[in-house]
């Protein structure tokens, strides 16, 4: 199960609005940085038919079966404090982030 804070799924209707197309959010995980994966987020205008689907507040969230057994359980949110601002994740699976945040194990 994915879901998605009140201010993340605002966010995300506001982003596909601007857009002028799309149907959801894909979220996934990715091989990278120095932790060993990082998350990745994009619309979507067509789902895949191996996709998770899930909706929360309206918003439908796409997840790739390789991703699910890495994301299961994760709250997306949005916020911002000061000049930052941004989607941040918490994934109840992480065992480890790198010092800059961008990846993480699991």
């Amino acid at each position: 199960m994915i879901t998605l804070t009140l201010d993340a799924a605002k966010r995300v209707t506001d982003f596909l609005t601007k857009r002028g197309r799309g149907i959801g959010l894909r979220l996934g995980v990715k091989t990278t940085g120095c932790s060993g994966l990082a998350y990745k987020l994009e619309f979507v205008d067509n789902k895949n038919t191996t996709d998770a689907e899930f909706i929360s507040h309206d918003v439908l969230v796409f997840v790739d079966e390789k991703s699910l057994q890495y994301l299961d359980g994760t709250i997306l949110d949005y916020t911002k404090e000061g000049l930052q601002e941004g989607f941040k994740f918490q994934n109840p699976n992480v065992k480890d982030e790198c010092g800059c945040g961008e990846s993480f194990t699991v």
